[in-house]
């Protein structure tokens, strides 16, 4: 045994193919970012650019503290002592923006875990590690959402509801002409619970759909087209798309749903402003990090497409449940459609993020979605 594990050493040693530490730190998911005693970022890794927008070589000289500010008292308290530990989960960083303007992307914040640990061995060092937190998604690990017993119970609820709805029709027909409307109301009524209880099966169910080389661009303009006809025109609704952007590894059919939740939500919001603007944009994030451990692997999301208003936005106590069944801010909503597109986006082995970008005055709705694989010639 003794030499076994002996010549497992010496491999490990002198294998000239294995990666060193900087190699390593270079790879990983999380956001690698060395200071110095002064709270100066020395290092960056590629994570960490990714996260703050902004390459290394403009983020190194600067104070950390400047870079993803303005931070929690207790927090930049920390980071300005040179001997602290800290561990401070689901913070507010700025990301994309700076008050020395070093970074002109516009990218609002981000909501991260963020960790100091000072390297024993060199004292005027510090490691920071930044690992997005999802941006208030919630449900288990596996991507079902917490329906509970509603979604159980959704089947034994549309028996007697059909019972009515049949019953409301009959009378619709047999009542004297001035109370028909309210065998029309009883109708009209049981629809709406139907359907609300079909979105709860939906939510509920653990069918996971087919998924395929996806064009989002396609897709996002199907789904547009579908609320232009239903709504007509009003508010202005601008493509930022990228040309080279490739194929989404997803479910066309899912994708579409998605899309026409987010965006109606955002002509929602912005139709209440007379300059209202809706505003989806694609991007390849080369590198990204915003990785989910799903099914005991890591899944790498490089395609964004956000969906941008510029209405009042979402209040902010409801800001940590938006995604929870239920969870509404309009007075007539259900509380199920942002529900919904996280459990579809989850499905497709990707993830939805919710920002409020209070200084620019829009809300972003960003989902992140796996690429296809490129087929070898």
């Amino acid at each position: 045994m003794a030499s076994k594990a002996t010549a497992g050493s010496d491999l490990a040693s002198f294998d000239p193919s294995r990666p060193d530490a900087a190699a390593q730190i270079s790879g990983l998911l999380m956001a690698i970012i060395l200071i110095d005693r002064s709270g100066h970022v020395f290092e960056a890794n590629q994570a960490a650019e990714n996260l703050l927008g902004c390459s290394s070589k403009r983020l190194i000289g600067r104070e950390l503290g400047e870079i993803i500010g303005p931070l929690d008292d207790r927090v930049a308290e920390r980071l300005r002592d040179p001997d602290s530990a800290l561990v401070a989960r689901d913070i507010v960083i700025a990301s994309g923006t700076v008050a020395s303007g070093i970074i002109a992307s516009g990218d609002g914040t981000r909501r991260v875990d963020l960790t100091i640990s000072p390297i024993n061995s060199h004292p005027d060092w510090r490691v920071v590690s930044l690992c997005e937190t999802g941006h208030h998604e919630t449900g288990s690990d596996d991507g079902s959402v917490a329906i509970g017993a509603p979604a159980i119970l959704a089947h034994e609820i549309k028996n007697p509801l059909a019972a009515i709805r049949g019953a409301g029709q009959l009378a619709a027909r047999k009542l004297p002409a001035k109370d028909r409307s309210l065998g029309t109301m009883i109708v009209d009524e049981v629809d709406r619970i139907a359907r609300l209880i079909d979105r709860m099966q939906q939510l509920g169910s653990q069918t996971r759909n087919e998924q395929a080389p996806c064009n989002p661009h396609l897709a996002i303009r199907s789904a547009i087209a579908t609320l232009r006809t239903a709504r007509g025109g009003g508010v202005s609704i601008q493509e930022e798309f990228d040309p080279s952007l490739p194929p989404a590894l997803a479910n066309r059919d899912a994708l579409e749903q998605v899309l026409v939740n987010l965006i109606a939500n955002a002509l929602d919001a912005a139709g209440s402003k007379d300059d209202g603007i809706v505003s989806i944009r694609t991007r390849f994030v080369s590198g990204r990090a915003f990785s989910a451990i799903r099914f005991g692997r890591a899944v790498k999301l490089p395609l964004e497409i956000t969906v941008t208003d510029n209405g009042p936005g979402i209040a902010e106590e409801l800001g940590e449940r938006i995604f929870e069944p239920f969870v509404t801010s309009k007075p007539s909503g259900q509380g199920l459609g942002l529900a919904l597109v996280r459990k579809l986006v989850r499905d497709m082995d990707g993830t939805v993020s919710y920002e409020r970008d209070a200084r620019q005055g829009l809300t972003h709705f960003r989902v992140y979605l796996p690429m296809a694989a490129t087929k070898r010639k």
